[in-house]
């Protein structure tokens, strides 16, 4: 089914050389990029991480040291990466929690600082855990109609991007409101629906330090906007200064800021905090 798109998308997955935003590094891209008109561009390639593939990595992925030894570093590939990526939706496979915050860290180690707060950010595993509750294989049998072995090898990201691709189109055409007798199971074909519903939490940041929380007034009334919706700031999610607003600890304890950006945070992290001080030294 042909998604309404507004803007190009990057349906995209990674494999890497493990799962910590921090210690970790890219081996492999593959992304499609979709345009409004339908048009679809692909590309696949590896990445040479700078450290020694883990066996257990190698034994998934089937990507050896070997394979990424003569490839480009994250960071060569870099701004390359970020002109096609500008101005685009992104989707994925289970990209909310770790593609994304992944593609991120790299860009930051980069020196190149994607915005990805002005992208729609579409997760196919999202949509389909709250909708069916299985894994990318299931999703496959189950929105295409085969087994997703007789199509594809397991555990490499063209393959999977290919099938998530795939799946994305299935979910939109099974939820589409023609298709659905029952209300909380309609999923309309628009990319602002789509991304809200694939969100999953309130992080701020991507590694959840940062979260939104409703505002409230001195009764404990949620606070509302000018169309109903609560008020919402950003509040610490970890240490002592958990629960409380994060502009209001920036003017308490600056020395705070500080020692985060000293300390072993993502990127991102640090990116996000940034932003709000700034915003917050502009609003004086």
């Amino acid at each position: 089914m042909k998604l309404n798109l507004t803007k190009p998308l990057i349906v995209f997955d990674l494999e890497t050389t493990g799962l910590d935003l921090v210690a970790d590094r890219i081996i492999q891209i593959s992304y499609i990029k979709v345009y409004v008109d339908g048009k679809e561009e692909r590309e696949n390639f590896f990445i040479n991480p700078g450290k020694p593939i883990p066996a257990i990595v190698t034994e998934l992925t089937g990507i050896s040291d070997e394979d990424v030894a003569d490839a480009p570093t994250f960071k060569q590939k870099a701004k390359e990466l970020a002109d096609k990526f500008m101005g685009c939706d992104f989707a994925g496979f289970n990209s909310n929690r770790f593609d994304v915050p992944m593609l991120a860290e790299e860009f930051l180690r980069a020196g190149i600082d994607f915005d990805f707060s002005k992208c729609r950010l579409i997760d196919a595993q999202n949509i389909y855990h709250k909708m069916e509750r299985r894994n990318l294989a299931a999703a496959y049998k189950f929105y295409c109609g085969r087994k997703m072995e007789e199509d594809f090898v397991a555990h490499r990201a063209d393959q999977d991007t290919e099938a998530t691709w795939r799946v994305l189109q299935g979910e939109v055409a099974m939820y589409a409101p023609e298709n659905q007798s029952e209300e909380d199971r309609i999923l309309n074909n628009d990319m602002d629906e789509l991304a809200e519903f694939s969100r999953m939490n309130d992080f701020v940041d991507f590694a959840g330090r940062i979260v939104w929380e409703d505002m409230k007034d001195k009764e404990g009334k949620t606070l509302l906007d000018a169309t109903g919706k609560a008020r919402k700031h950003e509040v610490f999610n970890f240490g002592k200064y958990k629960g409380w607003d994060v502009a209001e600890v920036l003017h308490k304890d600056p020395g705070y800021y500080s020692w985060m950006l000293a300390s072993d945070f993502t990127y991102n992290t640090k990116q996000v905090l940034t932003r709000i001080r700034l915003r917050e030294f502009n609003n004086r």
